[in-house]
């Protein structure tokens, strides 16, 4: 009994001490910066830098593969703490928020036929080009909405997709999953846009949406450098916006009241309310 004992104790000590060794030998060393950089990330593992989580991408800004700025849920702040990290400068972050280009719902917008297959953007886009009949309109079957890490679209109740300003990060993920380009990506900073991205001339427009626009240049007339107008379609000037006081005048004589401010409110239908911030 004894020696049965010992010899289970000597076999144990023995194969203590080999993984022992063995640890030490094939241990992998981590940068201790990957490990501070991890510390400072957001923790969404969300995909938008590039690496499957955040565990990848702190390795690789460690390593010198990724760059400092990738990380878009986590702004301004985790780009100076990684700079920090890293000892260098922090590089100048504009934060961006997503916009749908689009307020076409199923009440201002026409459709082709009536479509009864996956509840999907991009399997409906390859039915006969979507069954709206704007080429370039949303869709509203939600692939955005359950591709978004942060519960930050919801489709209203006439399937029309809508992004809230205030949980939306930047992370690009909707943009990426949209069949017809409708999402853009936009500084946060500015909160008017115009919501449509069909290039068609205004007579066409006019015969499939309510709401789409129509390139009459009344928004370019009545604030001047405000918009640019290319191929029938505006487009909100950002770089000129911060020098505009008069802006509000452009989305009140827009006569499809296609331009929206969104410090006003968001798109008919959803259920979010403009912040403090937006409404500043």
């Amino acid at each position: 009994m004894f020696a049965a004992i010992l010899s289970l104790g000597g076999i144990g000590l023995v194969a203590a001490t080999a993984l022992g060794v063995a640890a030490k030998k094939f241990a992998v060393e981590i940068d201790p910066r990957e490990l501070a950089i991890l510390e400072v990330l957001p923790g969404a593992n969300c995909g938008a830098c590039g690496y499957p989580g955040c565990s990848g991408y702190a390795k690789g800004v460690a390593e010198g593969k990724a760059l400092p700025t990738a990380c878009s849920p986590g702004g301004a702040e985790v780009i100076e703490a990684i700079a920090s990290v890293l000892g260098i400068e922090a590089v100048t972050f504009e934060p961006q928020v997503a916009v749908v280009a689009c307020q076409g719902d199923n009440q201002k917008a026409k459709v082709k036929y009536r479509y009864l297959g996956l509840t999907d953007c991009n399997a409906a886009q390859k039915l006969a080009d979507g069954p709206k009949t704007c080429p370039s309109g949303c869709l509203g079957l939600g692939t955005c909405e359950r591709t978004c890490p942060f519960d930050a679209i919801e489709m209203t109740s006439e399937n029309l997709a809508v992004i809230n300003r205030d949980k939306c990060t930047g992370c690009e993920k909707c943009v990426a999953v949209c069949p017809r380009q409708v999402i853009r990506m936009t500084p946060r900073k500015v909160t008017t846009h115009v919501l449509c991205n069909s290039h068609d001339k205004g007579a066409l427009i006019r015969g499939y949406c309510q709401i789409g626009c129509i390139g009459c240049h009344i928004c370019n007339k009545t604030v001047p450098g405000a918009f640019v107008i290319e191929n029938f379609l505006a487009h909100t000037n950002y770089e000129k916006l911060d020098e505009l006081e008069d802006i509000e005048l452009a989305v009140t004589k827009c006569p499809t009241k296609c331009i929206r401010d969104f410090s006003s409110g968001y798109p008919a239908g959803s259920s979010f309310v403009p912040t403090r911030n937006d409404a500043a």
